[in-house]
């Protein structure tokens, strides 16, 4: 092999009942070139190492720069972004495979539309009625925007359930991604209205209670998103929330609001 070329290994997969083979691509070097690279020359030239012509392989890919994220794939079985790993800091030969918590559609592209729907599943939204004007939002102070950004940064790349060990055909656990989303829409003024209905949610299949805090998510964000502080906050959350569901039954209307506030809990 020259010495100005590398080998690109990928897992490919027709379709889900297809049987998996894998194909080595020979790649010519340039500097600068990331995983997307890679896989744009492969689909300008779909011919292997053996001289085998082959199909262009398939994947998702959008932005370029890490923010849509899209191109989340196992990259020497780490889970990542194919924009932003660069070739030069990895371990050849570079193999790519498929996320493997997410229905495959082909290759190295999957169906992460589960992310969405447990968005919804958790009440991550706020009800609006668009058919008249409701004024300007509530204002949020400097230091709360600031405390909220770095949990808007999420791009539902998946990389955090890929590594999750809880996140498996055996349970119904959302993942951290959807976690963080809860406790932000929960942080924002407008969004704390309904704060109760995502805490009940949570409270519910597949919700903060089948966390088992690994941790292993914060290592593969790649938004550096504080994730296991996003986990131990709306953990805390559902914890006050059960509290207050069971004095509110067990009490009634005698329980005083300085009871709630001594619990930390707005009623």
């Amino acid at each position: 092999m020259p010495e100005n070329t590398f080998i690109v290994r990928i897992k490919r997969q027709a379709a889900p009942d297809e049987s998996v083979r894998w194909e080595e691509f020979e790649i010519r070097y340039r500097p600068h070139m990331n995983v997307i690279t890679c896989l744009r020359d492969i689909a300008e030239r779909p011919v292997t190492r053996d001289n085998r012509g082959v199909t262009p392989v398939s994947y998702d890919a959008n932005c370029l720069e890490e923010v849509c994220g899209a191109c989340a794939m196992l990259i020497n079985g780490y889970p990542r972004q194919a924009c932003s790993a660069l070739v030069d800091n990895l371990e050849k030969p570079i193999r790519l495979e498929p996320l493997t918590k997410f229905p495959l559609v082909r290759d190295l592209q999957v169906d992460r539309s589960i992310m969405f729907e447990n968005l919804k599943r958790m009440h991550c939204w706020v009800p609006l009625d668009g058919t008249y004007s409701i004024g300007p939002g509530p204002r949020m102070s400097p230091e709360e925007q600031q405390a909220g950004y770095p949990l808007a940064r999420c791009i539902t790349c998946g990389n955090c359930l890929e590594i999750c060990p809880k996140v498996n055909s055996h349970t119904q656990f959302v993942g951290a991604a959807i976690i963080n989303q809860v406790r932000l829409f929960n942080m924002h003024p407008t969004g704390a209205m309904h704060a109760r209905e995502r805490l009940q949610a949570m409270m519910g299949p597949g919700g903060i209670q089948d966390c088992d805090n690994a941790q292993n998510c914060v290592k593969v964000c790649p938004k550096n998103i504080p994730l296991t502080e996003s986990n131990n906050e709306i953990n805390r959350q559902v914890l006050k929330h059960a509290v207050w569901d069971w004095l509110n039954w067990s009490e009634g209307p005698t329980v005083r609001d300085d009871e709630w506030k001594k619990l930390g809990i707005q009623k």
